[in-house]
C-alpha cells in the first residue's frame, strides 16, 4: 500500500471525511471566501456570524498576522525553521511561502488532523530547491506524535532554533485537554532562541451583552460550543518563561500592522489577540 508524506495510507483522506459535521478548518476557509467547504461548515459559520458579525474580519486579520509574524520571525529573528500546527485549508501567503520568499532556505513543518487539510497537502509541500516542506496528520492534543514523526525528524534539526506557530488553534482545545501543558511539552522539545508565535479569541473586547452570549455559547450552548474563548491573562499564561516581543500582547489587528491598508479594523470586530515571544 502505498503511503503520502504524512504516512497515513494513500486514498484514505476522503474516507474519514464527515460532511455532515462543521470542521474549524473548513468554516475558517468559508470565512476566507474559499471553496473547501460542506453545507455544515457554512451553516455553522452563517449561525457565527450571526451572533458575531464580523467574524469574517477577525479570520481574515489572523491570517495576516500569521503572515507578518512569520516575517517577522524569519527576516528580524533570523529564524530557519517552523512548525505550523493547526495548519488549516491552503490559502495565498502560506508560512513556507512567506518564510521562504525571506530567506529561500527555510524549513517547514505544517500540522493538521483534517483531511481535507491532508487532500491540500501538496500546496504546502511545493518549495524553494534550497529549502523544505512536509506534513503531517496529527492533532495539536497528541505532541508525541508530532514531536517524533519521521516526517518532522527528516525536515527540521530540534537542535537549532524553530517557530511554534499556534495561530487560531488554541482555542479550540478545552480546559479538560490542559492545552498550557501541550504547549509547555511542545516548548520543551526546542532549543533557546526558539519563538512561540499564538493567537487566540477573546470575549474581552466585546460590549458586555455579547461577552455573555459568547461565554455562555462557547460552554456548549449553540453553535460557538468549540470554541474556547479566553481572556487576556488566560492567553498570557501560554508565553510563562518566554521573553515576549513588542508590542507584547495585544490584538491581531494591531500587531506590527503598521504597513497594513488603512484603516484598520478596530479590536472589538476582531477580538482576537496576538503575541510572538522567544526561548530564552
Amino acid at each position: 500500500m502505498t503511503t503520502d508524506t504524512s504516512g497515513t495510507p494513500a486514498g484514505s483522506p476522503s474516507d474519514r471525511i464527515d460532511t455532515s459535521v462543521p470542521h474549524p478548518a473548513r468554516r475558517y476557509n468559508y470565512w476566507l471566501g474559499g471553496k473547501d467547504n460542506f453545507q455544515a461548515d457554512r451553516d455553522s459559520g452563517d449561525a457565527m456570524a450571526a451572533a458575531f458579525p464580523t467574524i469574517r474580519t477577525s479570520a481574515l486579520e489572523n491570517r495576516r498576522f500569521l503572515q507578518r509574524a512569520v516575517g517577522f520571525l524569519a527576516r528580524e529573528a533570523g529564524i530557519r525553521q517552523f512548525l505550523d500546527i493547526g495548519t488549516g485549508i491552503p490559502t495565498a501567503n502560506n508560512t513556507h511561502e512567506v518564510a521562504q520568499a525571506v530567506t529561500p532556505e527555510a524549513r517547514v513543518i505544517y500540522v493538521d488532523n483534517d483531511p481535507i487539510v491532508l487532500a491540500h497537502a501538496r500546496a504546502l509541500l511545493s518549495s524553494t530547491p534550497e529549502g523544505a516542506t512536509a506534513y503531517i496528520d496529527a492533532d495539536l492534543r497528541d505532541p508525541e506524535r508530532i514531536l517524533t514523526h519521521p516526517e518532522l525528524l527528516r525536515t527540521v534539526d530540534l537542535s537549532q532554533p524553530v517557530a511554534l506557530m499556534l495561530v487560531a488553534v488554541l482555542h479550540f482545545v478545552p480546559d479538560g485537554d490542559d492545552p498550557y501543558a501541550l504547549v509547555r511539552r511542545l516548548l520543551d522539545a526546542l532549543p533557546a532562541g526558539s519563538y512561540l508565535a499564538a493567537s487566540h479569541a477573546t470575549h474581552e473586547y466585546l460590549p458586555p451583552a455579547v461577552a455573555e452570549e459568547a461565554r455562555a455559547a462557547a460552554k456548549g450552548g449553540g453553535p460557538h460550543g468549540l470554541i474556547n474563548l479566553r481572556t487576556r491573562a488566560e492567553f498570557t499564561g501560554f508565553f510563562t518563561g518566554l521573553d515576549v516581543v513588542e508590542p507584547g500582547i495585544t490584538s491581531v489587528a494591531e500587531w506590527r500592522a503598521e504597513g497594513e491598508p488603512q484603516p484598520r479594523p478596530s479590536v472589538v470586530e476582531v477580538s482576537m489577540y496576538g503575541a510572538v515571544a522567544r526561548l530564552p
